[in-house]
């Protein structure tokens, strides 16, 4: 059967657009893989959190690939009920407090209690002897030099997309019920972990914060898993939850997979971690047969 010459003209623009859009986006500031599979191709996009508003690195590229990508896939998100709302409130002393009046030397092993008394030896008040494991964590991290909020590349594909009307979707959704249901019963020993990577990335300061940023905009990608305020991240709620954690990773393995039978261009958002850890999304590409290009993502690459 014979092509007409409009068909053809019409399948090289598809396969020079589909070229343009790889190309554009390997020149972002963010960590990107490139995963091609028949007609489908799927950019994923390391993203990280805590990236301040002021912070330079290079977003241009990558609002271009999105506003010439068919669709986006965005993180997991939260869905909350008014009696969600209602019932985090009710239990706020029972979440925000260790429970039946004990404290960090209670809960914490004497080595990590004595580091921990260190760190927050400038602290004015004593409440955080009583805080809870979770909320301990958030300060922690702060005191590490992580800033809440910003701009990073989640928000750079929100606002290219918005402005494109290119449609998205998350990933998939956790429950607000479960979130606050984990939050309550879980006993503090779930989070010593998280308390012991705070403290470690509190140990190193904000230079550590900055060089995890320095090293995401260079697409020093293990570099940035190994930073201690990355570690700590990972370990504390709610990528640390032991619920929550295993279905996020689930929801993203099969949201690649799905896009992966799509025709075009999927443009995807996804951690850094998530994507990169060890027996993460890259590697289960990898180990299906396909060739995520883009930076090293391991150290013997």
């Amino acid at each position: 059967m014979t092509t007409s010459p409009s068909v053809a003209v019409s399948q090289d623009e598809d396969v020079s657009t589909v070229d343009e859009v790889v190309v554009t986006a390997r020149r972002a500031g963010a960590p990107m893989w490139t995963v091609e599979r028949g007609g489908s191709t799927v950019i994923l996009v390391g993203a990280i959190s805590g990236v301040p508003r002021n912070y330079e690195w290079r977003p241009e590229a990558l609002e271009a690939a999105t506003r010439r990508s068919q669709r986006i896939l965005y993180p997991t998100v939260g869905q909350a009920s008014f009696s969600d709302i209602l019932r985090l409130l009710w239990r706020i002393r029972t979440i925000s407090r260790l429970p039946n009046g004990q404290t960090t030397a209670d809960v914490l092993p004497t080595e990590l209690q004595s580091r921990l008394e260190k760190v927050m030896a400038d602290e004015r008040s004593q409440a955080w002897r009583t805080q809870s494991l979770v909320g301990l964590g958030f300060d922690l991290s702060e005191k590490a030099g992580y800033e809440r909020g910003g701009r990073g590349a989640i928000d750079a594909i929100r606002r290219a997309a918005r402005q494109a009307r290119v449609d998205g979707d998350p990933v998939g959704f956790v429950r607000g019920d479960e979130m606050v249901e984990n939050l309550i019963s879980a006993p503090p020993q779930t989070y010593v972990a998280c308390i012991d990577a705070s403290v470690a990335a509190a140990e190193a300061g904000p230079e550590g914060a900055a060089a995890r940023l320095d090293d995401w905009r260079s697409l020093r990608v293990p570099a940035v898993l190994d930073s201690p305020l990355d570690q700590a991240l990972n370990l504390c709620w709610p990528s640390g939850d032991p619920d929550i954690a295993p279905e996020l990773r689930r929801q993203w393995t099969s949201a690649v997979q799905t896009a992966l039978d799509q025709p075009g261009v999927t443009l995807a958002v996804a951690p850094l971690r998530l994507l990169a850890e060890p027996g993460g999304v890259l590697d289960q590409l990898e180990g299906a047969g396909l060739d995520p290009g883009g930076p090293a993502w391991k150290h013997d690459q």
